[in-house]
């Protein structure tokens, strides 16, 4: 593809410049009807006394809406737009996605397509320095230029001079860049600009290719989903397809190996909840979004081995009727296999299932009973509850409320740190773009880019999150991240007091990163517990009383 521009050189000559694009794989939206409706799972736990074997006998893999809330599409796939023929019909012309094709192993090229094109193949090596020179100045590989506090930027150059910001900032191949600029056009409701930089964007981003590039195509996706106002029927629509039969790893188990942010959530509230109820004879555990219970697998497993014998553990599951999916049943599942574990383990062991969205509960929905040390664990799910900038309900606050009105012994938060609750559409695509882009280094260490499941983790695991904060808003947005000063900030106002972790536990979690790439931070602040990519905080975890 190439992209021409006409500029008037300090000669006074005029030129049009084509410059070649090179063609990549890219991803975006698909037509729901093509989708499987089906199911993820997500879970593994691993520990000193736990085998392998163990495992396999006691837990299936896991899944949730709550526990990280990810899936997307189930293969590899490949759309194209239909892109003006002509800069005459940019304003008025219509985005949509065709001749989708799936393959589990292998990705397709789009089409390609002229835009900004002027077909006239002048000499563009010869002036591309003189043209470099009289744009705007150095390169940059970063958006802060965009950022509604900036003094200049691509929203506010004169018409004259905007399409020689945009030829130049091609030619530098930012990927970033581009983004950053065709979410500001959309702000700025710039339909000529915007459908331009999609074009451009669709030969960018590859879902084989580098983090970046393949955070940019499910980030493009976003974009244009929240232009043609789909983003909620993406959400809704994209969910994790279970695997076609045993042999076959579930993304979200994978992803749960290959990174530690759900072992670090899970070993942290556990270590907290173990130290809280080490001299309790009778424990109820309230878990808000109990999946398929994978994290109690481990706590059942300590708890068994306490000096003086196990306590009575009582466990109420909350869930919601998504999560079902994934078991293929009820919560009732749940409750055999972890009370078939504490059998195993002489843990005296009741279930009690609540199954209904932590929005719906009530105090008469959890079983609390005399006697009990209560435990409240809020793993990854309280960021999916509306708060009172959706709704003056406000079950995020609600919840919390709802919390200490038990007198718990302790309450474990783990939560994803990123901003993407409350800010304005322009900052929240920049909190996603950081915050996922470490998430996809790390999955790229991890697993070979040409590894047949990589690409299914990604979009089955963090694509339909992405879409969501991008694409929605008001109460069809479900992903809202607060920083961890914000929930600080709930949690005091609830009256809550900070409950100090265990060094055990951080010993614990340092050891199990040991086994993962020198690039994991760890990170013990304020009280509460930093689990990084290269310094940047990905998840945190803290507990109260």
């Amino acid at each position: 593809m190439r992209t021409s521009q006409k500029h008037t050189f300090s000669d006074g000559s005029q030129k049009f410049f084509n410059q070649p694009v090179q063609e990549v794989t890219s991803f975006v939206r698909p037509p729901l009807q093509n989708l499987d409706h089906s199911l993820c799972s997500d879970d593994s736990s691993e520990g000193a006394h736990l085998s392998v074997e163990t495992f396999e006998q006691y837990c299936t893999l896991d899944s949730s809406s709550g526990t990280g809330g990810y899936p997307a599409v189930n293969s590899p796939s490949t759309a194209s737009f239909s892109p003006p023929k002509s800069p005459s019909s940019w304003p008025n012309s219509q985005l949509y996605a065709s001749d989708l094709k799936h393959s589990p192993d292998e990705t397709s090229q789009s089409p390609v397509h002229d835009s900004c094109v002027i077909d006239d193949e002048d000499d563009l090596r010869h002036k591309i320095k003189e043209l470099e020179s009289v744009m705007l100045g150095p390169d940059s590989d970063n958006c802060d230029v965009y950022s509604n506090s900036s003094p200049s930027g691509l929203q506010i150059l004169p018409e004259s001079e905007k399409w020689n910001y945009v030829i130049e900032m091609l030619s530098r191949g930012d990927l970033r860049e581009v983004l950053c600029s065709c979410a500001k056009s959309i702000e700025n409701s710039d339909m000529y600009t915007t459908e331009c930089l999609m074009t451009e964007l669709r030969q960018m981003v590859s879902v084989s290719g580098e983090p970046v590039q393949r955070l940019g195509a499910y980030m493009l996706e976003g974009l244009v989903a929240k232009l043609a106002s789909t983003g909620s029927s993406i959400y809704k629509a994209l969910r994790c397809k279970e695997p076609a039969s045993a042999e076959l790893f579930s993304y979200m188990h994978l992803l749960y190996e290959i990174c530690p942010y759900f072992k670090f959530g899970y070993m942290s509230a556990n270590g907290a909840i173990a130290e809280a109820m080490k001299d309790e004879s009778e424990v109820h555990i309230i878990d808000f979004q109990i999946a398929q219970g994978t994290q109690w697998i481990i706590l059942i497993i300590a708890l068994a081995s306490r000096p003086g014998g196990p306590p009575k553990v009582r466990i109420t599951g909350i869930d919601d009727s998504t999560s079902a999916y994934a078991r293929g049943g009820g919560l009732e599942i749940v409750g055999k296999r972890l009370s078939k574990l504490a059998e195993a383990y002489k843990v005296p062991f009741e279930f009690h299932p609540a199954a209904m969205s932590g929005s719906d509960i009530q105090l008469e929905n959890l079983g609390v009973r005399p006697g009990e040390a209560i435990a409240v664990n809020f793993a990854l799910m309280l960021h999916h509850m509306p708060d009172e900038s959706v709704s003056t309900l406000n079950h995020r606050d609600r919840l919390l409320r709802l919390a200490k009105s038990l007198s718990p012994k302790v309450v474990t938060l783990v939560e994803q740190e990123a901003n993407t609750n409350t800010a304005p559409f322009f900052n929240r695509f920049l909190e996603t773009m950081n915050h996922y882009a470490a998430i996809f280094e790390s999955v790229d260490v991890a697993l070979p880019r040409d590894h047949k499941d990589r690409i299914n983790v990604e979009q089955h695991c963090l694509a339909r999150e992405i879409v969501n904060i991008i694409a929605c808003e008001g109460p069809d947005r479900v992903e809202r991240h607060e920083l961890l000063g914000k929930w600080r900030y709930r949690f005091l106002m609830a009256g809550f007091t900070p409950y100090p972790l265990s060094p055990v536990v951080n010993a614990t979690i340092k050891t199990l990163l040991e086994s993962y790439n020198n690039k994991y931070t760890l990170e013990e602040r304020d009280g509460a517990l930093f689990l990084g990519w290269k310094n940047q905080a990905i998840v945190t975890s803290c507990a109260w009383s």
